[in-house]
């Protein structure tokens, strides 16, 4: 049975509650949901979000160009706070130690790292504040900027890798969805071939053996950019219990 979870205008959202950890147990529900974009979502998925989920803070990882052409989303509009902390620099340039023939989706990820680290720190601070209460983060897809925050927090929890790993590769199941919405709505036609916007589950093997061999893990790559030992130990009791 897929994770998926239904809304009207609302695609490839899940919450990432109901992983197990490593030591034991699982991650709890009602503390994260990761989303597609949120333009299309209906007054119906606003009250499910807000009224239903609880949802106090929003983080949309998407550029500011993107933001500008759609305007505010419904959920914005609707008073939840909402902070773009987008993962996309000028330049991709970044590549540490990868060489030339390295995978393009690999090459975009560690840019994420690379060009914007002080978002993604800012991003796992945020949902590790004390007074942080059910949060929603999302991006253009929910699959690739969102993916690798995703993973970096399920990490840092303690989720078993191999979850890890699946939790971001089941965007792929929803990527049809997705573009049949958006080409409909501008009036194009579906692309032939939408295998190269699919994740692969290599992909994110990688980045999280790249995170392990330069640091240790996730939470290693953290504290070298600006997170306290405070700040993980909240982000594991929020979503670890």
């Amino acid at each position: 049975m897929s994770r998926t979870l239904p809304f009207e205008g609302v695609d490839n959202v899940r919450d990432v509650g109901g992983l197990p950890l490593a030591g034991g147990g699982t991650t709890r529900h009602g503390v994260l949901l990761r989303t597609g974009s949120l333009h299309f979502a209906t007054a119906a998925d606003v009250e499910r979000l807000v009224d239903g989920f609880g949802l106090t803070l929003v983080l949309d990882l998407r550029t500011p160009r993107e933001i500008d052409r759609d305007g505010p989303s419904p959920v914005a509009t609707a008073g939840v706070e909402t902070v773009p902390l987008t993962f996309i620099g000028a330049s991709r340039e970044y590549l540490p130690e990868t060489g030339d023939d390295t995978d393009p989706l690999l090459r975009n990820y560690l840019g994420y790292l690379g060009d914007h680290p002080a978002n993604v720190a800012e991003a796992v601070r945020r949902l590790a504040a004390a007074d942080a209460g059910p949060a929603l983060v999302h991006c253009a897809a929910g699959k690739d900027r969102t993916g690798v925050l995703v993973a970096l927090v399920l990490d840092v929890v303690g989720v078993e890798r191999a979850e890890v790993v699946a939790d971001y590769a089941l965007s792929a199941e929803n990527v049809e969805a997705m573009f049949r919405r958006w080409t409909t709505a501008a009036g194009e036609e579906m692309p032939a071939d939408l295998t190269p916007h699919k994740p692969r589950a290599a992909v994110m093997e990688a980045v999280l053996a790249h995170l392990d061999a330069e640091h240790g893990g996730a939470a290693g790559w953290l504290r070298a950019n600006g997170l306290t030992d405070d700040d993980l130990t909240r982000l594991r009791a929020r979503f670890a219990g």
